[in-house]
């Protein structure tokens, strides 16, 4: 976007002049209204008073004025109630929206700074009198009369004495600090396998010395016997072999009291980390108590009939995890509601119950892992969709679309851009979704797979950790190079002779557990350089099997070294997203050691064993400077907003102020794709679409409208007139957007 401040500056520059003309305008149309008797022409002036609220309300969206907005909102459904004849303008109605008039020229004229308190208190308790008027429950007092706090302040409800509210920062930081302490742990650990070393050494000494001691003593009285003098040598040795014994002795003592110590701290370290880790352990039921209202709103705007079932919810999990997985949960119910369970009609056609269900189910498994599964009655995944889908955006060839199996298409949901939904709207069809889902999960060191039956249902199973921090690695060492591996993503360990491997389609394959499993070298994955040679003579290579179920890979390394508890430390900002890395941690030895993101693993094993065919980069930037857009936008502000994100993304935009504008626009010069507002004057966002759809030269043009209605019968009239996106301007991002168009063309 380049310099952001620079921009919003010019955007509250071209909002400031466009809301006073908006203001002017309800003023003197208001006025208007007050002085009209016949119902024709107040009806008339009401519907020009509405669409001047709604695009003030727009446009002060646009550049982020909150309070704006919700005034206009106010006064937008003041006049809705009195375009449809629920209200009578009464004087008192007419002098609260008089006020609102003039709480918005208040607002414009200090839009460089932040309203204060008491700016916002009085547009508070404004908006309540509003709502009380409009119900006529009360005539508005005169300014002088209202009181400062309408509502009275909320009583405090008394701590038990055996609680305490510690904020969430605070508990972080206490957990932070308790888990630093496994680094003394894990010294205290090393420290004894070393000075277990050194009496091995010893032992190994003392073996030695024994098998020559007698050759020695022989030697010893020769030279007694032909020598008047002592030359000390012997003195020496007897000496050296007594100093000896008691270092040994003294190393042995050593040795017990640092495995003493180690139990010790061991021990206490566990339990205080086990203390401070039920501190930040929540039941799932805070992560899940959102998700029914979620279910029930989204099925009634849907008009669909669902039944939500929830087990499991008394778990406890790190509070970490719980946090990361808000979003990911969510998303996965809303697609089970809007992907998944069918409207009431179409599951009686298929002699289902009218009523669909969704059952969420959280369960404990063994190695401190959490499993929760998402599962509904409903359509199912169709895969045909999803192969037409991935060729269509190149991500497979048609030949090799015919190779894969159902896992491998089931797979691809979770790949950005893939979605079976023919419209995109704030709910579904970017496909970028799943992608995300996914991406979380394995983040927090999980994995997600899915399961699907046409017409039947499908089902995702999630498996966590119940603790972020500290989790079981394994430590391998690939060439000269250690690396940790999370046991909890290790299907198995094994190890197979050279002979095993077979070589299918160019690619090298083994057997394990009856399955056949693509095979990889650990250190071509991470293009680690060659530098010890191979040891060709070896009969046995070590193998480590990466993944859940039918999506398993074996990583071949060269020597497994131990399983250990590890605490993951942060790579800094600087290093927040490295490929294939997750973190890092330190051993007892002090090394510092990369863990591997199991995740990330799989992704550039499967690039390895094949390339999938993409579009090159430079042929992709230079499609992307040739785009053409028309943004039809009845807002300067919204308009001049929309049109900077896209130039500033590549692509070439004009623009068009209501569809009578655009229509002539699309009759002269060239586009692929339009971003249009619906309400505006002349020609509305719908009627434009349908017009486009009907003319034979535009009707594939691909069609994004961005509209502040956001019903579900406005979203269902978007989809029956033919747009291919629908985006509500409360939930706008440009990032969305962007993403959108790039779909789109």
């Amino acid at each position: 976007m380049g310099n952001k401040d620079e921009l919003l500056k010019k955007l509250l520059a071209t909002f400031k002049i466009e809301a006073a003309e908006h203001l002017q305008a309800l003023s003197s149309g208001l006025l208007q209204l007050e002085k009209e008797t016949g119902w024709d022409q107040k009806k008339n002036l009401i519907e020009v008073l509405l669409r001047e609220a709604h695009t003030l309300k727009g446009a002060a969206r646009s550049v982020n004025l909150l309070e704006i907005e919700t005034l206009c909102h106010r006064l937008e459904h003041v006049f809705t109630t009195l375009k449809r004849q629920d209200q009578t303008l009464t004087p008192e109605l007419t002098d609260l929206m008089y006020q609102g008039i003039e709480y918005l020229n208040q607002l414009l004229m200090a839009i460089d700074s932040p309203p204060p308190a008491q700016e916002k208190s009085k547009i508070v308790l404004f908006t309540r009198r509003l709502e009380r008027a409009l119900k006529n429950e009360l005539t508005p007092p005169p300014p002088s009369a209202i009181p400062e706090v309408e509502s009275p302040a909320p009583v405090e409800k008394p701590l038990s004495v055996d609680s305490v509210r510690i904020p969430g920062s605070k508990l972080n930081s206490l957990l932070l600090q308790a888990e630093e302490m496994l680094a003394l742990k894990l010294t205290a650990e090393q420290r004894a396998v070393e000075i277990n070393g050194l009496l091995r050494q010893l032992s190994t000494w003392r073996k030695e010395w024994s098998k020559v001691h007698p050759e020695f003593q022989k030697g010893r009285h020769l030279v007694d016997d032909a020598s008047s003098k002592s030359t000390g040598i012997s003195d020496f040795l007897e000496w050296n072999q007594l100093y000896l014994k008691a270092f040994e002795h003294n190393l042995l003592a050593l040795a017990k009291a640092a495995e003493n110590d180690r139990r010790l701290v061991g021990s206490m370290v566990d339990a205080l980390l086990d203390d401070v880790k039920n501190v930040i352990m929540l039941p799932v039921t805070t992560l899940l108590e959102i998700i029914p209202k979620v279910v029930r709103d989204l099925s009634r705007d849907q008009n669909k009939l669902v039944e939500l079932k929830i087990t499991g919810g008394e778990i406890e999990v790190d509070r970490r995890i719980l946090e990361e997985m808000r979003g990911p949960l969510i998303h996965l119910i809303r697609n089970c509601v809007d992907h998944g369970i069918e409207p009431p009609a179409e599951r009686e056609r298929l002699k289902k119950s009218p009523s669909g269900t969704i059952t969420l189910s959280v369960s404990r498994k063994e190695g401190s892992k959490l499993e929760i599964l998402i599962s509904d009655d409903g359509a199912g995944i169709d895969l045909a969709k999803v192969k037409q889908k991935a060729i269509q955006l190149n991500l497979i060839s048609e030949s090799e679309a015919e190779k894969r199996t159902t896992t491998d298409w089931l797979a691809c949901i979770f790949q950005s851009g893939i979605s079976t939904s023919p419209i995109i709207t704030s709910i579904s069809g970017r496909g970028l979704g799943l992608a995300i889902v996914k991406e979380k999960i394995e983040q927090v060191g999980g994995s997600i797979r899915v399961e699907t039956s046409l017409h039947q249902g499908t089902q995702f199973q999630i498996q966590l950790p119940v603790s972020l921090a500290t989790f079981r690695g394994i430590l391998i060492r690939v060439e000269d190079q250690q690396f940790i591996v999370p046991t909890l993503n290790v299907e198995q360990v094994t190890r197979i002779r050279r002979g095993e491997i077979r070589t299918v389609e160019n690619r090298e394959t083994i057997q394990i557990n009856g399955h056949t499993l693509a095979l990889v070298r650990l250190s071509e994955v991470l293009e680690l350089p060659r530098r010890s040679p191979q040891p060709k003579s070896s009969e046995f290579l070590m193998i480590l099997v990466l993944g859940t179920g039918d999506q398993q890979i074996a990583f071949q390394v060269d020597e497994v070294l131990s399983e250990q508890e590890v605490l993951v430390k942060s790579m800094g900002r600087q290093l927040l997203r490295v490929r294939n890395v997750a973190g890092a941690t330190v051993l007892g030895s002090g090394q510092v050691v990369t863990i591997l993101n199991v995740g990330d693993l799989k992704k550039s094993a499967l690039k390895a064993i094949a390339t999938p065919h993409r579009l090159p980069v430079e042929s992709r930037e230079t499609a992307l400077t040739q785009k053409s857009i028309l943004v039809v936008e009845d807002s300067i502000t919204a308009r001049t907003l929309v049109k900077t994100i896209l130039e500033s993304a590549g692509y070439r935009v004009k623009t068009a102020v209501d569809g009578v504008d655009a229509l002539t626009l699309l009759k002269t010069e060239t586009f692929h794709l339009v971003v249009s507002d619906i309400d505006m004057p002349r020609l509305n966002g719908l009627d434009l679409t349908a017009r486009i759809r009907a003319d034979k030269k535009l009707s594939a043009l691909p069609v994004v409208l961005v509209t502040a209605l956001e019903k579900r019968e406005d979203r269902e009239r978007g989809i029956e007139i033919g747009a291919n996106a629908y985006i509500v301007k409360s939930s706008f991002d440009q990032t969305n957007l962007l993403e959108i168009v790039r779909q789109l063309i």
